[in-house]
């Protein structure tokens, strides 16, 4: 500065705007601060609806996320059930395919037998006893015998047992018939 500038100051001829120049520039620099805090203070506190909005804004996600993994665990849940069920039925099925194994089996050796005694006999022999035996093994051996043996035996037996028989050795001829057991 110059001398004459410091003595004006010190003397108090350029304090008077100094002054007035530090002030003005004070009161710019708090203008920006002073309308943000006018901005916080015209804003109305929150209300409880916005506080609710915000707490639910914020706990969607995680509700979300929560319900997702409570449908999950529903999900695996139900899965490990069906699952056990599938396992037992499908023992089930084993076990039955087995029994209807043996039984076929049996069945066809039982016929073979049986169709070479049933043959020798006569019809009102043999009408008796077939007439008493289960129907379907009946009728399987009825089958296999010749045609004029089965209908003289057929005429011998009980008019209800010989029309169940006839009746099983029909849908067994039928080709509608399915021919899986299952």
């Amino acid at each position: 500065m110059t001398k004459t500038r410091v003595s004006s100051l010190r003397t108090g001829r350029g304090a008077g705007l100094s002054r007035s120049v530090f002030a003005a520039l004070c009161l710019i620099g708090m203008l920006p601060a002073a309308s943000a805090q006018e901005a916080v203070r015209t804003d109305a506190p929150p209300t409880t609806e916005d506080e609710i909005r915000q707490y639910c804004t914020n706990i969607a996600d995680p509700a979300r996320d929560r319900r997702y993994l409570l449908q999950k665990e529903e999900l695996e849940k139900l899965q490990a059930d069906i699952d056990q069920r599938i396992s037992i039925m499908e023992a089930r099925k084993a076990e039955y395919e087995d029994w209807l194994k043996r039984r076929n089996d049996f069945l066809k050796q039982a016929e073979a037998g049986l169709v070479d005694i049933y043959k020798t006999m006569k019809p009102d022999a043999a009408a008796p006893q077939l007439q008493e035996m289960d129907a379907v093994l009946a009728a399987a051996i009825i089958m296999k015998l010749p045609a004029r043996q089965s209908g003289q035996i057929l005429s011998e037996m009980e008019s209800t047992k010989a029309a169940i028989v006839a009746s099983i050795m029909s849908s067994a001829a039928d080709p509608n018939t399915s021919k899986d057991p299952s």
